[in-house]
């Protein structure tokens, strides 16, 4: 158990760049001590971001769970997204900003069924920016709770230095609370959207994806 915490696996898109960042500091080694160090920190950095640890799920679907690791930078309450057509509903929005240092694989917040997705090509602002939810490159999933019938959605945003969105899921597959969805590469943003359930988060808390508790019916 220790060790899975100490050397977590690592999710699949972070092969190739791990094996690529151990081949530049084995050259880097026999060139330079310095560039050599610099480039093994660089490779541990890379494992760590690529990290794609177990998490303990409540299974529990009068809660919504976290879809990411990160800071909450934003609860509102917004329109639905009209890429899904739900811009005629009020949903509430919480935003999650990751950095660097976060894991950036994202879960469901809730068991039930993806009903649609959506990608959107667009800009690379800093996702702490709200504008971001608008203008980014970002991917949809409207997920339809198990549960209560709700809409939820969850959005993964393209940050400043994200350059890819990467989705592990289906339109018309059935997920659980916690599963896995996709991840974000380097620095971005997850926007949960959900109505007819209490927040439970505030700005500025820290929230695990899979295990931090957003919102109750």
């Amino acid at each position: 158990m220790m060790l899975e915490k100490i050397f977590p696996k690592v999710h699949q898109e972070g092969y190739k760049f791990l094996v690529i960042s151990v081949i530049l500091t084995l050259i880097l080694w026999s060139i330079s001590d310095f560039f050599g160090f610099i480039f093994t920190l660089i490779t541990i950095w890379v494992y760590y971001f690529f990290r794609d640890p177990e998490r303990t799920i409540l299974d529990d679907d009068n809660y919504l769970v976290s879809p990411a690791d990160g800071l909450v930078t934003a609860i509102k309450e917004v329109k639905g997204p009209i890429e899904l057509g739900l811009e005629s509903k009020t949903f509430t929005r919480v935003s999650i900003f990751m950095n660097v240092f976060n894991c950036h694989v994202n879960r469901s917040p809730s068991t039930g069924k993806i009903e649609d997705i959506f990608y959107k090509p667009g800009k690379f602002l800093n996702a702490s920016l709200d504008k971001a939810s608008e203008e980014n490159e970002r991917n949809y999933y409207k997920i339809k709770s198990k549960n209560s019938g709700d809409e939820i959605v969850v959005v993964q945003i393209a940050g400043l230095i994200a350059r890819r969105i990467v989705s592990q899921t289906e339109k018309n597959q059935e997920i659980k609370q916690g599963q896995r969805i996709g991840m974000i590469r380097f620095g971005s943003r997850v926007d949960l959207y959900f109505n007819n359930r209490k927040i439970m988060v505030k700005v500025g808390q820290d929230v695990t994806a899979g295990e931090s508790l957003i919102a109750r019916s």
